[in-house]
């Protein structure tokens, strides 16, 4: 039986895992604070693969293997077989064929990520759909791209001050005067860091909404 609200399903690969460490343990314990539908799991070697209802979801995925640095992201769209299974290797549908579709285009992608529809969707039939995925797409690789800029030090205080911490206590914490705070946010591109999620959140919510006026 399959369901045809639209999903997210996700695959990471290892950039040049041949010439480094197994980082997928690593990824899985940054990953597994996310709210998935189905958690991130490795199914072959270096891959990871996992499954999100929510949009937010992707995104906070998309930032923490961002973070990490050398994963490949494919994104797909789609319907996933209903009941879901216990775990993401077990389950079927289309995203699951998009996200394969996706990893291979992130390839080729300038910050190794794609995003793909179903293969059943054509821009000839679903225009409005097919330009709102090709919207989103963009969003999180312009997002991506300043992500992949942050340097430890950025991330660090960005992780103080998502737990609450004002930048006097940052600022406090870390040893720097609050001048310094304020120019280590700038150069962590924070501002343009929550826009850019934000867009890209809002955009892949209306791929999904899209996605249910797509015929079975």
């Amino acid at each position: 039986m399959k369901s045809n609200a639209f999903m997210f399903a996700l695959v990471a690969d290892q950039v040049s895992s041949r010439l480094g460490p197994d980082r997928v343990p690593l990824a899985l314990a940054a990953l597994s604070p996310t709210a998935m539908a189905l958690p991130f799991e490795r199914t072959a070697g270096d891959e990871l693969q996992g499954l999100c209802n929510e949009p937010a979801a992707v995104t906070t995925a998309v930032s923490q293997l961002t973070r990490l640095g050398d994963w490949r992201i494919g994104i797909g769209v789609g319907p996933v077989a209903s009941p879901l299974p216990d775990s993401t290797r077990a389950a079927r549908g289309p995203a699951y064929v998009a996200a394969r579709t996706a990893i291979e285009r992130a390839r080729r992608s300038p910050v190794q990520l794609a995003l793909a529809l179903t293969e059943h969707v054509s821009a000839a039939d679903y225009p409005e759909l097919t330009d709102a995925t090709t919207d989103a797409e963009t969003a999180l690789w312009l997002w991506r791209s300043t992500l992949s800029r942050r340097s430890t030090e950025g991330w660090e205080l960005m992780d103080l001050l998502d737990q609450g911490l004002t930048k006097a206590d940052a600022a406090a914490q870390l040893g720097i005067s609050p001048s310094a705070v304020s120019q280590r946010l700038g150069r962590a591109a924070a501002v343009e860091d929550a826009r850019g999620a934000a867009l890209a959140t809002r955009l892949l919510a209306r791929v999904q909404e899209l996605g249910g006026t797509v015929q079975p």
